[in-house]
């Protein structure tokens, strides 16, 4: 019932009555009260006003399956979408799937990952209610050369989603964070599987984290300095469910031009890339050098100017001056 009763809310920014509502499912006024305590229970805001009804204020509620599907509609993907409430790690469970044959676009969404990963063996904070974590197979007929700039194309797809959620465009830093007022928003953690005698791509993982509801004091206080979320950036409540449909919907187009679109990825990387033009700090292993980031070349390598032209960088760790407390 609770699903009925909040289908219809979303229907209108206006109010709606309880009668308008029971009478609309067939159910007395007192279901339709106990359906709209029951999702206030799982953080939907819902105003009331008397002799008005029931608005629904603010999309804070959980991740639901149901509602991401019912945003996607008839998207060709919406059948191997899954929204789980809890999950060591999206991309794990995405790995074992893809390796049982789970076909391209099999999607998993969760609440809370208690074993999230990052870059670098890092692990990735995870809470539940607050953000989205999301891991996508896709199956491209490529080799890994052929994917150097997936990690780009993918930071790119993922603007559009939480711009199209939020009216929101966030940065780049490159590679693979999302980013706004000096702070990081999302990451990205793509991973292939190789075909043993061809060495083609079998399958690639790719996983996002986005951080949605968290306040300041929500992080603990060796990331308050570099972590931010949307709702930090916005000012407002961000409807989870929506921005998980928007990045199933942008990875979606993402798959169908990945390799033939590649140099209008990069092109538009480049718009959204923050760490161009700016100081840095390449690092690999105990060695460090600074230089200027000039470019991003058309297959997702910065090139960066240590004082001898410019020079390729494909890994390691990238410090921007300005950027997670680095001056």
């Amino acid at each position: 019932m609770k699903e009925e009763v909040l289908a219809l809310l979303r229907q209108t920014d206006d109010y709606l009555s309880g009668q308008d509502m029971s009478a609309r499912l067939g159910v007395s006024r007192a279901a339709v009260w106990k359906a709209v305590e029951a999702l206030r229970k799982e953080g939907y805001v819902i105003d009331s006003a008397p002799n008005r009804g029931y608005r629904l204020a603010a999309a804070t509620g959980r991740l639901s399956q149901r509602e991401v599907l019912g945003l996607l509609g008839n998207h060709p993907w919406a059948p191997m979408v899954q929204v789980l409430d809890s999950v060591d790690s999206t991309n794990n469970l995405a790995k074992t799937l893809a390796a049982q044959g789970a076909p391209a676009g099999t999607v998993v969404i969760a609440d809370c990952q208690t074993g999230g990963r990052g870059r670098l063996g890092r692990s990735f904070l995870s809470p539940a209610g607050d953000g989205i974590y999301l891991s996508v197979i896709l199956r491209p007929r490529a080799t890994p050369p052929e994917l150097m700039h997936l990690t780009c194309a993918v930071a790119e797809v993922m603007c559009d989603a939480v711009e199209n959620a939020t009216g929101l465009r966030p940065g780049i830093k490159w590679t693979n964070d999302l980013v706004w007022g000096g702070r990081k928003l999302a990451g990205i953690l793509t991973e292939l599987s190789l075909e043993a005698e061809l060495g083609h791509v079998q399958y690639a993982v790719v996983g996002i984290g986005v951080n949605c509801q968290q306040e300041l004091s929500s992080f603990p206080p060796e990331l308050q300095d570099m972590a931010g979320s949307l709702k930090m950036a916005t000012g407002k409540t961000v409807d989870r469910n929506r921005l998980a449909a928007e990045m199933v919907r942008g990875l979606y187009r993402l798959d169908g031009s990945l390799v033939t679109g590649r140099l209008a990825w990069m092109k538009a990387y480049r718009k959204d890339c923050v760490t161009l033009g700016r100081a840095v700090a390449v690092r690999k292993a105990d060695e460090a050098r600074w230089g200027q980031a000039l470019d991003v070349d058309d297959w997702g390598a910065l090139l960066v100017d240590f004082g001898q032209g410019p020079e390729a960088v494909r890994s390691g760790e990238v410090s921007v001056r300005g950027l997670y407390g680095y001056v």
